[in-house]
């Protein structure tokens, strides 16, 4: 057997292993949600034939020629008795595309379908796309909202990292085929994280928005948006109101997104977004949810303090590290839930509850009261509390 005959072989067998190994919950959670043994997704998921040149002649080390770097920030979505996520895959060029893995199963099992999905482009070609929400919207179609970024045409000359990102939107019926349909306009100079709701609002369609003043910086924008338009193919928002603000010390202090288009449950829409604040390490990323009212999705009326999730383990340590990252969802009829995110820009994790535990913790779970001396006050509540019931004991 040759060299080349020996290595892809090898491979494949590795390649096989991991993509069929089982994929069970971790013991003791915090009761609100289980997260896994293992990630969903990872740069190894990519198919061997996405990365090697399979000619033995024109490759007889059988060498990897585009490599994968990286596969993250899937959106997520349920169709036809299967689980599809439409991962974020950045290659070693720090090119990112999008790619469809599919399983019958929601925690394991996911496999990337031949080929990436082919986004087409507008008349201003994207440099980079990346981090696509699916929306099944009443209006009948699958809809891919996501970030598009282009190189910034007023940055001075040698500065090649001033970018200008907008929301870019296509759909599709099946997931094969998209049509792109005009990037969103808004007031604002930048808008990353916008997320269309499920549901026509005022005859309109709506979206969570996340303005922005650059590229990095939120600046003057005070958190996730709000806006409506009356068209999705030249979709247009004229007023953008600020839902859920930034706070000083808090999880969120230095920008908010909407992550996944939110559940509609009969108490509210329950939204999972991501909070950051800025540490000596860098920026941190955290999961947290709120719900809002059924009938105005813009009335935030349930803001549990805190986080739902932050990097753990393995999760704080990847390609920008201590960031965890949510934009797909699947929630089921019978109240199951699973929550798709990726950990510090490299991985893709699952976690699984359901609706009425997560209702009960946004419903139940106090709000953060801003102040170090009424948190202590909070928590001494409970305290009390449990140590008057620990004496009835």
């Amino acid at each position: 057997m040759s060299l080349f005959q020996e290595r892809k072989k090898a491979l494949t067998e590795q390649y096989e292993a991991l993509v069929t190994r089982s994929n069970r919950p971790e013991a003791l959670s915090n009761g609100v949600l289980e997260r896994y043994e293992h990630p969903v997704l990872t740069a190894a998921h990519a198919p061997l034939h996405w990365k090697y040149d399979y000619n033995e002649e024109s490759n007889p080390y059988f060498m990897e020629r585009i490599g994968v770097h990286c596969v993250f920030n899937p959106g997520a979505i349920y169709l036809n008795h299967k689980y599809y996520l439409a991962a974020r895959v950045e290659g070693t060029d720090r090119k990112s595309f999008f790619a469809i893995a599919e399983s019958d199963s929601p925690v394991e099992g996911f496999r990337f379908w031949d080929r990436p999905l082919v986004m087409p482009e507008t008349d201003n070609p994207d440099v980079n796309v990346y981090d696509m929400r699916l929306v099944q919207h009443e209006d009948g179609w699958i809809y891919g909202l996501f970030c598009t970024e282009r190189k910034d045409p007023d940055a001075p000359h040698g500065d090649l990292s001033s970018a200008i990102a907008q929301c870019g939107i296509a759909r599709t019926k099946d997931l094969v085929t998209w049509e792109r349909l005009a990037d969103l306009k808004t007031n604002s100079n930048q808008q990353r994280n916008v997320v269309l709701h499920p549901e026509f609002v005022n005859g309109k369609y709506a979206f969570y928005t996340r303005p922005q003043d650059g590229f990095i910086d939120t600046g003057s924008g005070g958190g996730i948006g709000w806006g409506l338009s009356d068209s999705i193919e030249q979709a247009v928002i004229q007023q953008e109101q600020i839902m859920d603000e930034r706070h000083y010390h808090t999880i969120k202090e230095v920008k908010n997104g909407q992550g996944p288009a939110p559940i509609k449950t009969e108490q509210g829409w329950l939204h999972i977004a991501h909070g950051v604040r800025n540490t000596a390490a860098g920026l941190r990323y955290v999961l947290y949810a709120f719900l809002s009212d059924l009938d105005q999705p813009e009335k935030v009326t349930h803001r549990p303090a805190g986080h739902l999730l932050a990097p753990e383990g393995e999760e704080r340590i990847g390609d920008v590290s201590n960031v965890l990252f949510c934009n797909g969802v699947v929630a089921h009829p019978n109240g199951e839930v699973y929550i798709y995110y990726a950990s510090s820009d490299t991985r893709c994790h699952v976690a699984s509850t359901t609706i009425e535990r997560l209702l009960d913790y946004v419903m139940h779970t106090p709000e953060d009261p801003l102040r170090s001396y009424a948190c202590v006050q909070q928590r001494l509540e409970l305290i009390d509390r449990n140590l008057a019931l620990l004496a009835q004991a």
